[in-house]
């Protein structure tokens, strides 16, 4: 058996490669070649959870699971909010081939997710950007969101300006472009294009009178039925996509919780990225439409990501072998 740490994952999954893994899954998702069941959660102290996230890759005769904690405290501790593990099987023998460490897929391949979605939904001309949030999915969608729009500005707030500070100083060394770092959401996203929101709030730090026209969103942070980062009345405004309709109708409070208030109906989510991805449904209406996509993580992600992962790992000799 192959075992794959977080800095092996970083050196063999790169994010412009992950967007290519992730649109391919996509489509295979909708297609039916990849197969999945809603993930199971514990609950734990708090507001923390662990979870289990099966799925199986048909043409790669590949199944397996994602098990992880998601602590969101953890930040005050400079510790990761998600941690874990992929398990990679195979499907024709039932071999347990590969574990792969979780916590950097996850950062990686949601925001290549974020991306395939602003690829599809965002308006071509899209140059500003605004992070809500400060973390580690900070930096990969700022990333991602770099190789799908030709993003000249960007704008990060979050509820610790020390982070904010830090965060804005990385960007600009990284990718020699203005960066600013403001004391409020309203501010940072008045102007903007595309909007990212990954934080780990569990009421609404967005609001619809705060969007400008045409923008796009991809809504990342919340994943549980009664948290939400978004108010009722921007879902209501906006043409709303998703990962999977089997994942948002059971987990995405930014879908749900409008929905019980009667503000808007089940046939408001339009279509899966899936379903764009392979032409059986449209995206934008139109230049000035506000463009949703809820992402909730899904286990076909994961297993496709490690799947890669572990293929690179025995081509370029990574990993550790151990008898198993």
């Amino acid at each position: 058996m192959l075992v794959i740490n977080q800095r092996e994952v970083l050196e063999l999954l790169s994010m412009s490669a992950c967007m290519e893994i992730m649109q391919a899954v996509l489509a295979d998702l909708t297609n039916g070649d990849a197969v999945q069941s809603l993930r199971s959660v514990v609950p734990l102290q708090g507001s923390h959870v662990m979870g289990l996230m099966p799925a199986y890759l048909k043409r790669e005769e590949r199944v397996g699971a994602k098990v992880i904690t998601v602590l969101p405290d953890n930040h005050a501790k400079g510790m990761p909010s998600h941690q874990g593990f992929v398990s990679l099987f195979n499907s024709t023998n039932g071999q347990l081939e590969a574990i792969v460490d979780g916590t950097k897929i996850t950062a990686i391949r949601t925001a290549a997710v974020s991306a395939v979605a602003t690829r599809l939904l965002a308006r071509p001309d899209a140059s500003t950007l605004a992070m809500i949030g400060t973390g580690e999915q900070a930096r990969t969608h700022i990333e991602a969101m770099m190789l799908v729009r030709p993003i000249e500005r960007i704008t990060v707030w979050g509820p610790n300006p020390a982070h904010a500070r830090k965060l804005k100083e990385e960007t600009e060394e990284r990718y020699n472009l203005p960066v600013e770092a403001v004391s409020s959401a309203a501010d940072a996203v008045r102007d903007a294009d595309i909007i990212c929101t990954v934080t780990a709030s569990t009421t609404p730090i967005l609001q619809e009178a705060w969007i400008k026209e045409g923008a796009h969103i991809n809504a990342v942070g919340a994943c549980r039925a009664k948290d939400r980062e978004l108010d009722t009345e921007l879902v209501r405004q906006a043409e709303l996509f998703v990962d999977r309709r089997e994942s948002a109708v059971n987990e995405a409070g930014d879908y749900l919780i409008p929905l019980s208030e009667g503000a808007i109906g089940e046939e408001h989510i339009l279509g899966e990225i899936g379903e764009l991805l392979i032409g059986l449904k449209p995206g934008r209406s139109s230049s000035a439409a506000i463009t949703l996509f809820k992402s909730l993580g899904l286990a076909c992600e994961d297993l496709a990501a490690a799947h890669y992962i572990v293929q690179e790992a025995v081509r370029r000799n990574k990993g550790t072998q151990i008898a198993f």
